[in-house]
């Protein structure tokens, strides 16, 4: 693999930050602040501030090594083809050492913040994602995005631990919740951008197995999602209020994921159905984690 750019224009802090893939980061940041104030005890503001802070560094620490493993692979890939590695406007080495920097800095600084049982999940969550998931199983299974999706489950375990210094069943949920919601988030946006993984060579389930089959699967992983997001109420562990509005949010997504399994589009500027799940998910995730921590702040 090219370790350099010969002709990469010098970067500036856009670039960098662009490596960090705020929008995706923004998500993490979030249900790992979720998860540390649904805790039954808060750090202190300044040390609370600071493992978020933690959280959200290694989030960028994970886009940053992505983008530097797959700058050529992006660079096939019109979505992402703007990116500051393939565009030439960094070096692969810059990426390389400011992805290892930043995420090495924020497990250190979560250990001697909060508790090191924390910055051990922190370090677990980035080695996962980027070798599990980007270097191993990417490039290698349909079932990358399965599998995978164990790095984006830990922000609100680790946000719980970061607050209490050990696990419980509530987060243990979310983190469940947040890992049986990225297939069918993620395959909802790959039938509408096959195109793109089929250029790259990424084994995709729609590239790999179809349209319908990646349709079924979408609406089979929606079921035990819909019943991890539900499980917190009739287990004891929040109010009816979260009950409620997740049963609703759930009949939602899932009432969306069967729109998707009945479609049989199979050109991108057809499928209202696959946009319009992966857009909900995006609101539901949110949505959801919103509700729970009013339900632990209002008492409901």
């Amino acid at each position: 693999m090219e370790m350099t750019n010969p002709a990469a224009l010098p970067a500036d802090w856009r670039d960098f930050l662009a490596l960090t893939k705020p929008r995706v980061m923004s998500l993490v940041v979030f249900t790992g602040l979720c998860g540390m104030l649904a805790a039954p005890t808060l750090p202190p503001l300044v040390l609370g501030f600071t493992a978020i802070l933690c959280i959200a560094l290694g989030a960028g620490a994970c886009g940053a090594l992505n983008q530097w493993y797959e700058a050529d692979i992006d660079g096939k890939m019109r979505r992402t083809a703007k990116r500051p590695l393939p565009d030439g406007r960094m070096e692969r080495q810059s990426a390389l050492h400011f992805g290892v920097g930043v995420g090495a800095f924020s497990v250190l600084l979560m250990g001697l913040a909060t508790n090191w049982l924390a910055a051990i999940m922190l370090a677990a969550s980035i080695l996962f994602y980027v070798l599990i998931y980007t270097v191993w199983l990417k490039s290698r299974t349909p079932q990358n995005i399965v599998i995978g999706g164990a790095a984006g489950a830990f922000p609100p375990l680790i946000g719980w631990v970061a607050a209490t210094g050990n696990f419980a069943p509530l987060p243990l949920l979310l983190f469940a919740i947040i890992f049986l919601w990225t297939p069918p988030h993620f395959w909802a946006l790959s039938l509408f951008v096959r195109s793109d993984y089929a250029a790259a060579g990424i084994p995709m389930l729609p590239v790999v197995a179809g349209f319908e089959n990646t349709r079924k699967q979408i609406f089979i992983y929606s079921l035990p999602m819909a019943i991890a997001a539900v499980a917190p109420w009739p287990l004891g562990l929040t109010g009816p209020i979260y009950g409620g509005c997740a049963a609703i949010l759930s009949f939602v997504f899932m009432v969306l994921a069967a729109r998707v399994l009945a479609s049989r589009a199979t050109e991108p500027t057809d499928m209202a159905a696959e946009k319009h799940l992966f857009g909900y998910s995006v609101f539901y995730l949110f949505a959801l984690f919103t509700v729970l921590v009013a339900d632990r702040w209002l008492g409901w």
